[in-house]
């Protein structure tokens, strides 16, 4: 089995290589609601077969956080015809491999498979959407496995809860102002009814995606789509409440102490718009500059030559309906807040009032051509890439029209955004450091 789960991921990732030019795709939509996309690729016997939610951690009830990502474990618990702990047996018994992922903005489930079950994924998908099983010890037993899973990842883990910081003093409104994981005490105390209720408001079909993406062909594939999916009722439209923030007018100063960590991180965080914007996409081109890589321009001062840092990194964490720009910095011993700080708004300030060279504006360029190919060199991320931009961009052909829009964008547009967003009175300036020794006696 090991041996033919090997071949299977390697065959995945070869047959990727057809995917540097046009990507070609059919969609349509099921009367219940559910929107199908299909994408033929007969280089290698694979298939991937997903369905993306639209319900993330920004849906949630705020008494009743980390209901999404809880979902993304729950529903792997068994269905009216798949026994509680069998999925996972019944997907590698049969030369396959699953997994799920949870974000603020949507849930996302997938199986690859050889190609000749995909009946068998169409199947388990639909009977996931149709008849999950929410019992009381399905819900018990999913609740340890999150307490352990935020214990892992989060609670103990050296700087686990920077996002979590972040986004709390960011959004003082928006439902992204608590993280996926969520809150235990929260999950601790919902009812089973609450769970049922999560799960008929959201995993409905007309809240979802389709994606089968591998060597298929697409009549036998939409018949089977159609048999499975086709007779699962439609449910309530989702209503979603459209919450904006005020805009941030003096700078927010935090601090949080971790247990975990000996040296601090201090970061600077700017809220940014929507990764459905031309501006989101210019401020990725920012983050390359400022530190994509080690010819990058934070990371040339502060690590290479000023010796000042370990470590800084700057980001654009694009998202629904905000985004966030992060420049994460860890000191050397010895360097404050302050003489860090200095050094990246000077940078900031040079982004803000000189062009960047035409030398460097073509590297940016093929950087972005390149990271657009890898994009989608394999099926999983073409799947999950298809699934995305129809649910959350709301432009599917985006898989093959986004390079265009970096493209387009110019010196002057990556200028002109450093200064529309990165201002030094709209932005959380969070010390993440040791614990004090004061707190800790």
């Amino acid at each position: 089995m090991k041996k033919s789960l090997t071949a299977l991921t390697a065959a995945l990732f070869l047959s990727g290589a057809v995917f540097a030019q046009k990507v070609e795709f059919e969609e349509y939509t099921l009367d219940n609601g559910l929107h199908v996309v299909l994408h033929q690729d007969k280089s290698a016997p694979v298939v991937v077969t997903s369905v993306m939610y639209h319900v993330g951690a920004k849906d949630e009830n705020p008494e009743r956080t980390g209901f999404a990502h809880f979902f993304e474990h729950l529903l792997f618990e068994g269905t009216e015809n798949i026994g509680r702990g069998e999925w996972f047996k019944l997907v590698t018994a049969n030369g396959g491999h699953n997994n799920a992922n949870t974000s603020d903005d949507r849930t996302y489930y997938y199986e690859v498979f050889p190609s000749n079950n995909l009946e068998l994924a169409i199947w388990m998908e639909s009977d996931r959407l149709l008849q999950p099983v929410i019992n009381q010890i399905g819900v018990d037993t999913q609740n340890e496995v999150v307490k352990e899973e935020k214990r892992l990842r989060v609670d103990n883990q050296p700087y686990g809860n920077w996002i979590t910081e972040v986004k709390r003093n960011m959004f003082k409104k928006h439902p992204y102002r608590w993280a996926p994981i969520g809150s235990m005490e929260h999950l601790d105390a919902a009812t089973l009814e609450e769970f049922q209720a999560f799960n008929k408001k959201f995993y409905i079909p007309n809240n979802a995606v389709l994606v089968i993406a591998g060597d298929i062909d697409f009549k036998q594939t939409k018949d089977l789509v159609q048999k499975y999916f086709g007779p699962i009722q439609k449910g309530t439209p989702v209503e979603r409440i459209k919450i904006e923030e005020d805009p941030i007018t003096s700078p927010i100063i935090a601090e949080y102490q971790d247990p975990n960590i000996q040296l601090p991180m201090y970061i600077t965080a700017y809220r940014t718009p929507s990764n459905k914007t031309k501006d989101a996409r210019a401020l990725d081109m920012v983050s390359s500059i400022l530190s994509g890589g080690k010819s990058s321009r934070l990371y040339k001062k502060l690590v290479d030559e000023d010796k000042m840092a370990m470590q800084v990194s700057a980001f654009n964490f694009s998202q629904e309906d905000y985004g966030m720009y992060i420049i994460l910095g860890i000191p050397m011993p010895g360097f404050t807040r302050e003489q860090i700080q200095e050094v990246i708004d000077a940078e900031i300030v040079k982004m803000q009032t000189e062009l960047i060279s035409e030398r460097d504006f073509q590297k940016l360029q093929n950087e972005f051509e390149n990271n657009y190919v890898n994009s989608n060199s394999n099926l999983e991320s073409l799947a999950e890439n298809l699934a995305t931009n129809y649910l959350l961009m709301g432009d599917i052909n985006l898989i093959n029209e986004e390079i265009d829009i970096y493209r387009s964008i110019t010196r002057e547009e990556i200028r002109e955004v450093a200064k529309k967003y990165l201002k030094p009175n709209a932005r959380l300036l969070l010390d993440y450091v040791p614990v004090k020794e004061e707190a800790a006696n």
